[in-house]
């Protein structure tokens, strides 16, 4: 019997049947040649992912070596993994390749040449290798000649690890090597751990060359002014972004240089669960031949998507090239941001519906990256839940989120930039007794944001959350912009407030002990 030697990856890319760089059209081909999608018939793929419908952060790993243990925030974002559990992973799956048919897309994350990291990601599954490019930065023929990768993501969805060999959690398995240059993924299918991983080491990486990495979208206006919108799912993040007077930077992970703003990704990862064309049509139009879909429900004879159906999950998605959206930024950089937007979805119905906030208090809402999670929208949860999410981006922070927060402090400072908090939840009351915010009032205060009219107007400062809030808004009624005239019992709505302030206070005491300054520009108990 030949005993097989590759033990190297590239070893092993020249040993076995590998399709380096394939054009859509033959990704697609195989994918549907090899069972693992059918076309819509709007030309997109789907693919199903099986047992993991979403990301398992339970399962991700950083490998604790010494360049960077005393870099990493350890804990349950960052768990540790030893470098021998790490090696006798990379080893057995390197074994389980060696005799796979394998895909391979060369290209970049980060649209700004100075800034960007060449990367290599390694695929079992071609549809997984169409995934990749569509969402990141494909190459010309030129840079992909002079092509180096300086990152590898290598994704065996079929090879499931022995938690008591490689010291993994399950079977599952998501783990970063700074010093290998190397992502390892196995045990699930769901194509976004690659797209966020990569993410993850941007965010290690660009702070240390002065850029912050954050988990936002961005557009620019018909004038050059950038803006950028921080907020977690269901805050209308995609939606107010996605403006057709302004231009699409990229709708997810954005780098802030000296130079500006710019796209770490070159392609949209949308959620498309009761996706309409009347919603959103940008989206809509934007799946086509070349989009990868995520375990939507499609009628196996007429081939049509029902995005309106959670059969398989609610966290269906699409993947497609950024250029997809009309007017999008190519590449995707822009200039100095002028306005930045936090986004949050208060089902408590507290919050005021927009509202000025100060250098520190930009900060403390940074960190603290609140919304609520509304009743019947998961399992189990009957009532309005806050959830607090560092950064807006918890999961994917490498270093200390502090860190983070000062340098989204310093470039406030340095480009005199204005932060506003927007409340795209509930007014009137909490859910149940309150309504939505109605989304027309919300672009009105958005575009007055950006086009500088609020700049003009009075303000008075909330008495329990301390932020500035405007008196008057072009096509917005003046009760509505505060949230305690919007309620028939204001003692209920006081005794609401102070119930949600005490929750940011209780919040961030527990997770920044030690930012005792910032922790002063956030609400009163």
């Amino acid at each position: 019997m030949e005993t097989k030697t590759a033990h190297k990856l590239s070893d092993i890319l020249a040993a076995t049947e590998v399709h380096f760089n394939l054009p859509v059209t033959q990704l697609v081909e195989m994918a549907v040649k090899r069972g693992e999608g059918i076309l819509t018939d709007k030309g997109a793929l789907n693919a199903l992912t099986g047992k993991f419908t979403g990301r398992s952060p339970k399962d991700k790993f950083v490998v604790d070596e010494a360049s960077v243990h005393d870099k990493i925030n350890w804990g349950p974002v960052n768990q540790p993994i030893s470098e021998e559990k790490f090696q006798l992973l990379h080893q057995d799956v390197m074994a389980y390749l060696q005799d796979k048919e394998l895909f391979v897309f060369d290209g970049f994350a980060g649209a700004d040449e100075t800034y960007r990291l060449p990367i290599r990601v390694v695929n079992e599954f071609a549809w997984h290798n169409l995934f990749a490019r569509q969402l990141f930065i494909r190459p010309s023929a030129e840079e992909l000649a002079a092509h180096t990768a300086e990152f590898t993501v290598v994704y065996a969805p079929s090879f499931k690890a022995n938690p008591a060999v490689h010291g993994t959690n399950s079977e599952t398995f998501i783990v970063l090597s700074f010093e290998q240059k190397m992502v390892l993924i196995g045990g699930t299918e769901y194509a976004g751990e690659m797209k966020k991983s990569i993410f993850s080491v941007m965010n290690f990486l660009l702070p240390e060359r002065n850029v912050l990495s954050m988990h936002c979208s961005a557009n620019i206006g018909k004038d050059g002014d950038v803006a950028l919108f921080f907020g977690l799912s269901g805050t209308g993040k995609t939606t107010l972004s996605a403006d057709p007077n302004r231009f699409l930077i990229g709708d997810d992970e954005h780098g802030w240089s000296d130079n500006g703003v710019f796209n770490i990704e070159g392609g949209c990862y949308a959620k498309c669960i009761k996706l309409s064309e009347e919603g959103e049509p940008q989206i809509w139009k934007a799946i086509q031949f070349g989009t990868v879909l995520e375990n939507v429900d499609v009628d196996e004879q007429t081939r049509t998507a029902n995005y309106d159906s959670d059969k398989y999950t609610e966290n269906t998605r699409a993947a497609y090239p950024v250029e997809a959206i009309p007017g999008a930024v190519i590449p995707g950089v822009g200039g100095q941001p002028n306005v930045i937007i936090f986004l949050t979805a208060d089902s408590f119905g507290v919050l005021p519906p927009i509202s000025k906030l100060s250098r520190e208090q930009a900060m403390y809402h940074f960190l603290s990256g609140y919304t609520s999670k509304m009743a019947g929208t998961e399992r189990g949860v009957t009532a309005p839940q806050t959830e607090f999410s560092t950064c807006f981006g918890s999961p994917f922070l490498p270093l200390h989120p502090v860190v983070y927060a000062e340098m989204l402090g310093k470039k406030i400072d340095e480009r005199d930039v204005q932060v506003y908090l927007v409340n795209t939840g509930w007014t009137g009351g909490p859910v149940g007794v309150g309504s939505r915010m109605k989304l027309s009032y919300t672009r009105a205060m958005v575009t007055a944001a950006l086009s500088g009219e609020l700049e003009q107007a009075e303000y008075v400062t909330d008495p329990v959350f301390g932020v500035q809030v405007p008196t008057s808004c072009p096509n917005v009624p003046a009760d509505v912009l505060q949230p305690r005239n919007t309620w028939e019992n204001k003692e209920a709505y006081d005794a609401q407030a102070k119930d949600l302030a005490n929750r940011f206070i209780e919040n961030f005491q527990k997770k920044f002990p030690e930012a005792t300054e910032i922790a002063k520009a956030g609400p009163k108990a």
